[in-house]
């Protein structure tokens, strides 16, 4: 440790390892404060992402992945099941493992991490941010820095010390609920979504097979309805219905926020990633690859920023995320809004006429084209979003 670095990472996740890599192969000094006492636990998620996304930043290793997937399936409230080979490969992940693999990747480049490092505020000098405070082995310590990118999770105490507006309405947020359950039956290659208010309204169900019997199985609902009805009771009787001997291993539960990035996810001194910048898919609720996505281009725009002694220059970080995802995940939010709001009916009659369709033809495209027919506006977005990625 050391009492001055370029560059503060708050938070060891996913979004704030990849940031502080980045930066550290820059050859600029990196820290990362994590607060809890192990890089990637408790995990807050699915765990579910597309194989090529990962091999963007990491070659995948059978250590951290608990299974891979080759097809996804759809299943309306009539119990309609639509399967659809998935366009590539994808990997339920141990989070855990590849949490830590990407913090020692870091580490590799150069960056220092510190767990259990509770920050607790920022230092100022003439409203300048200069530094972190910190709380570590119950002693209250400071840290000087030039730059910092908060990795701190959804509604980041990090950003709104330093005036970021990261508050979220209940209504953008999603309450969500998962566990991890074994004695769970279903092909472990097939990711499965449950659609309809019967399960999840304003939201899905799923089930995220791990292997050996284990899956991931939660959903998300919209505050509006949660008020109503909890989340626990939607997924309680789904188990009870669906899956009434499996054990449950692990449950977690937390607010989504299924909503675009951010107004604003820079400030002078400190950059926003993963979900303190909401760069999450508002219309999967997924975000770590968004969030590695944004931790890079973070880590290298601050990398830069400090060794051209310009610190002016991490504005464009937010120019060069919105140009890579933010204004896709716009254009998912306006999907999500015309999905969300359709019935049950709607949803079986999507099913049943993709149910005619020869296997060959059912794709990804197919069904979400089938389930606009209701709101043509929303065709475009769909075009954009399955041919313009």
């Amino acid at each position: 440790m050391k009492n001055k670095y370029d560059i503060i990472v708050v938070g060891g996740g996913p979004a704030g390892s990849t940031a502080a890599r980045f930066a550290a192969e820059q050859g600029v000094s990196v820290l990362i404060l994590e607060k809890d006492r192990d890089i990637g636990y408790p995990v807050r998620c699915g765990e579910a992402v597309s194989m090529a996304g990962l091999e963007e930043f990491i070659e995948p290793d059978p250590r951290w992945i608990a299974g891979e997937i080759t097809s996804f399936s759809f299943i309306a409230p009539d119990k309609t099941q639509i399967d659809i080979p998935f366009e590539g490969k994808g990997c339920i992940l141990e989070r855990k493992i590849f949490d830590y693999e990407l913090a020692n990747v870091a580490a590799q480049k150069g960056a220092d991490i510190l767990t259990k490092s509770y920050v607790n505020g920022l230092k100022f000098d003439d409203g300048n941010i200069v530094g972190v405070k910190y709380e570590y082995q119950g002693e209250q310590k400071e840290v000087d820095c030039k730059i910092v990118i908060a990795a701190d999770g959804v509604e980041s105490r990090v950003g709104r010390w330093a005036g970021l507006k990261t508050h979220s309405d209940f209504r953008d947020m999603e309450s969500g609920i998962q566990v991890t359950a074994s004695g769970v039956n279903v092909d472990e290659n097939t990711c499965y979504f449950y659609w309809g208010n019967i399960y999840a309204p304003q939201g899905y169900l799923w089930i995220f097979p791990k292997g050996n019997g284990i899956a991931n199985i939660g959903l998300a609902i919209t505050g509006d309805i949660g008020k109503k009805r909890s989340a626990l009771s939607y997924l309680n009787e789904f188990m009870d219905n669906h899956y009434p001997n499996a054990s449950i291993l692990t449950q977690i539960v937390g607010g989504i926020p299924f909503t675009p990035t951010l107004e604003k996810i820079v400030a002078p001194g400190i950059m926003l990633v993963g979900d303190a910048a909401r760069q999450i898919n508002p219309l999967s609720g997924g975000g770590i690859i968004s969030g590695m996505i944004g931790g890079s281009i973070a880590g290298k725009v601050a990398g830069e920023a400090i060794n051209k002694n310009n610190l002016d220059m991490i504005s464009e970080y937010e120019k060069k995320w919105h140009a890579r995802l933010g204004k896709r995940h716009e254009m998912f939010n306006r999907i999500k809004n015309g999905i969300y709001k359709l019935s049950n009916e709607k949803y079986n009659s999507i099913a049943h006429s993709l149910k005619k369709l020869p296997p060959d033809k059912i794709s990804l495209g197919n069904v979400a084209k089938a389930a606009v027919l209701n709101k043509p506006s929303l065709l475009l977005d769909v075009a954009k979003t399955f041919f313009n990625n």
